[in-house]
């Protein structure tokens, strides 16, 4: 896990890294993400030039495609200040998985490694930053008056290892309850929900039947691209459960007292 120095009295200036998924078509959660961000004392800068960070090429298969919008990405960002996403699996992109994209390309993989230091999924950044006590102080009123059962999406648990923070930051502010099988994919895999769509429609059905046997009002993930496939099915059965991203439930947390 990163070291996460940040001085007490002196306002950080972090970067905003929005994901596609975000900005095309959740872009509340982004919102969410500023104004936390803000809370905690942090000037927010966002590039508006940012594309996408070539993880869906990648994952594919097609490296030649991901390495002109990761090149891009890296041409933005010099990994002197953090740079903050609401998505496990960009961040994991970006932190994991350059310096293999790049690993003919000593220029750029060392841009990479430098970069990856300074990479955090939200909730990493903002667990870790926050003390417990700052917590407390921003969130503590357990005023939100419903349940939340916490998914953890693939990315942000294996290949970031966040999996207390933002279980921390939902103790804080609200009534968690426990989600059977809680670390079992639901099936979206990006692409692999087109290729593979019997076995996704599958993964996904058992995840919403647990969901739905937490008896949890919310059910909330680190990963917007989780959310919006497991809200499409809560919405077909006509379940009054609501997925909603972290960002926004901490958000509204700020925002209630």
């Amino acid at each position: 896990m990163p070291e996460f120095t940040f001085p007490d009295s002196q306002q950080n200036r972090v970067h905003l890294f929005v994901t596609c998924i975000v900005d095309q078509f959740f872009p509340e959660v982004g919102e969410a993400v500023v104004r936390t961000l803000r809370a905690l004392g942090d000037e927010v800068q966002f590039n508006p030039a940012q594309t996408c960070c070539g993880q869906p090429a990648f994952n594919s298969g097609y490296w030649n495609e991901a390495k002109p919008l990761a090149r891009r990405l890296l041409s933005q960002y010099d990994g002197s200040e953090p740079v903050v996403l609401p998505s496990g699996s960009c961040a994991a992109m970006i932190r994991n998985y350059y310096h293999e994209l790049f690993a003919d390309d000593s220029v750029n993989q060392a841009r990479a490694e430098k970069l990856s230091h300074n990479v955090y999924e939200f909730t990493e950044y903002f667990a870790e930053k926050a003390d417990a006590a700052q917590l407390d102080k921003l969130l503590g009123s357990k005023g939100m008056g419903a349940t939340v059962a916490f998914h953890e999406a693939c990315h942000a648990k294996r290949e970031l290892g966040v999996d207390a923070q933002p279980k921390r930051i939902l103790d804080t502010l609200t009534t968690r309850v426990e989600l059977p099988q809680a670390e079992v994919c639901c099936g979206f895999g990006g692409t692999f929900s087109v290729k593979y769509s019997d076995i996704s429609g599958a993964m996904l059905s058992e995840k919403l039947d647990n969901i739905e046997a937490s008896g949890a009002d919310v059910v909330t993930a680190c990963d917007s691209s989780c959310l919006m496939h497991i809200r499409g099915g809560l919405q077909r059965r006509g379940s009054e459960v609501k997925a909603v991203h972290i960002a926004e439930l901490v958000a509204a947390g700020l925002e209630g007292r």
